[in-house]
């Protein structure tokens, strides 16, 4: 291909390789055929780690050979994307699970002013053995339909494999994962970015040659992810169910309102409650950590969080930390001078204690929770 032509490749079809011997030919001579058929002007990249015969292949075929050696479904694609001189970007797996026929009707949609073209295996022909069953039936459509309650999306299929994007949207994803969790990545900050995103039925076949997924680690690493974009879930939610819980306990038990089949409650339940309300206050306090930088360091849009920087300051937060942390003194000063009137004798003042300890805890992770929040949203030039 002379350098005019590859200034202008109109689509970058970029396949991970590792150990893909027994599909790989078949895979590019299917792509070459559907250049030729619609007159796409194409590369193929092959971006490989692998110790058999793939890079063979590859070269045999007079294909851009990527050869990395380095392990990990994101890193294969991030080192594709380094060569990719198209101005469209089509994704899927070298094993010939996919059917490369696709590849025109993905490229007209992006053509069409869609950023972002993804698959659904589900809605399309699926060979018997082409999933595992705990895969098909559990795996996937679990770790789907969290994502479509994390992030309010409605995508069905969000770990399938073949994907077209153009190369602006590309660049603007800032991809960075390794591992398997890049596929969540990925379509987690496209729809962040609010990129256009379509969803086509696609066949799935059976694979030639061994599967690399390991079902348990893999589907971990996109739970992981996917919990780690969505503070909500991972820490507001958790944490306002503790400190809610917590704060009605020490209520109840602090004015004696609880009673259980005749039986009184006294003091010690009050620890339980006063760990819950500190607890939860932190994990509430993380969601503000996590969604903050996510707003300020990843691009992500969040209006409430626009409206928390506008409400709450370090000099507001810290006022506020401090009156709490002083009501929390004062009961304990008040329950010294009690004791030393009494002549250093025993006191009954453990609900009073606890109160205090937890005032005083809250009121500390109020003032420096605040001087984090502010550090954290320091804008980067």
């Amino acid at each position: 291909m002379d350098d005019v032509n590859e200034n202008n490749l109109e689509l970058s079809v970029i396949l991970p390789c590792r150990n893909e011997e027994a599909s790989l030919e078949f895979c590019i001579l299917k792509i070459q055929d559907i250049f030729r058929m619609h007159n796409i002007n194409g590369e193929i990249i092959i971006s490989d780690s692998s110790i058999d015969s793939s890079p063979e292949i590859a070269r045999k075929h007079q294909v851009k050979l990527i050869k990395h050696d380095k392990e990990g479904y994101g890193i294969a694609y991030l080192e594709g994307f380094k060569q990719a001189q198209g101005n469209y970007i089509f994704m899927a797996d070298a094993d010939g699970t996919y059917d490369f026929a696709e590849i025109p009707n993905f490229l007209n949609y992006l053509k069409q002013g869609h950023d972002f073209v993804i698959g659904d295996r589900f809605k399309g022909k699926m060979d018997q053995d082409a999933m595992p069953w705990l895969h098909r039936y559990i795996g996937n459509p679990v770790l789907s339909g969290l994502f479509r309650i994390f992030f309010r999306s409605q995508i069905r299929d969000v770990h399938c494999g073949m994907r077209a994007i153009t190369k602006p949207a590309l660049e603007g994803l800032n991809l960075k994962t390794t591992g398997m969790e890049f596929a969540s990545e990925m379509i987690i900050k496209a729809h962040n970015k609010k990129l256009k995103i379509k969803e086509l039925p696609v066949n799935y076949y059976k694979r030639k040659g061994e599967s690399k997924l390991r079902s348990f680690a893999d589907g971990w690493r996109h739970l992981r992810f996917m919990l780690l974009y969505s503070p909500l879930f991972l820490f507001f939610i958790p944490g306002l169910l503790f400190f809610s819980i917590g704060l009605f306990l020490i209520i109840v038990l602090y004015f004696d309102l609880v009673n259980i089949l005749g039986i009184k409650l006294f003091y010690h339940p009050m620890f339980l409650a006063a760990s819950l309300i500190v607890i939860g206050y932190q994990l509430i306090i993380f969601a503000l950590f996590t969604k903050s930088y996510a707003v300020i360091h990843l691009d992500e849009q969040s209006k409430f969080m626009d409206r928390i920087y506008k409400i709450v300051t370090i000099e507001k937060a810290s006022t506020f930390g401090l009156i709490v942390s002083l009501a929390g003194i004062i009961i304990y000063s008040v329950i010294f001078f009690t004791w030393v009137r009494s002549g250093f004798g025993a006191l009954e003042e453990i609900k009073n204690s606890i109160v205090a300890l937890v005032l005083i805890i809250l009121g500390i992770q109020t003032i420096f929770s605040s001087f984090m929040l502010s550090i954290i949203g320091i804008k980067e030039r």
